[in-house]
């Protein structure tokens, strides 16, 4: 995982369809309890380290809405795991999909720095790509 929709997220889905790996859902389907805009799974998420931009930025009609968030590896599964920003989806045989069972790519070339402060996706791609 590594990109997180925040509440300037307008819900016109435009990401969805966009997404890869299928980790982007709707608000109606969000995990969260009270999910009220579009939701990334960061068990799925693979910031799309194959192209460019993610594929959720590129398309996404507002301006600094998807911003990067701590790599989905063992390092950071804590932050994971005990986070109310997420709900880790649960395999039935392997268990909790967190960091430490199922670590996803990631682009290593975005600074600790940029994700801890949560940076949108397309000012840190304009200066570091």
């Amino acid at each position: 995982m590594a990109v997180l929709i925040t509440d300037s997220c307008i819900n016109c889905d435009a990401c969805i369809e966009e997404c890869p790996a299928t980790a982007i859902v709707s608000a109606d389907e969000s995990p969260l309890e009270n999910g009220e805009y579009t939701y990334v799974k960061p068990e799925k998420c693979i910031e799309c380290v194959d192209a460019a931009v993610p594929k959720c930025a590129d398309v996404c009609p507002t301006e600094d809405c998807i911003v990067w968030d701590m790599p989905y590896i063992a390092e950071y599964n804590d932050y994971f795991v005990f986070s109310d920003r997420y709900v880790i989806r649960e395999h039935k045989k392997k268990g909790l999909m967190s960091p430490d069972v199922n670590p996803m790519p990631w682009r290593e070339s975005i600074p600790m720095e940029q994700r801890e402060m949560n940076v949108s996706v397309g000012q840190t791609l304009k200066l570091y790509n």
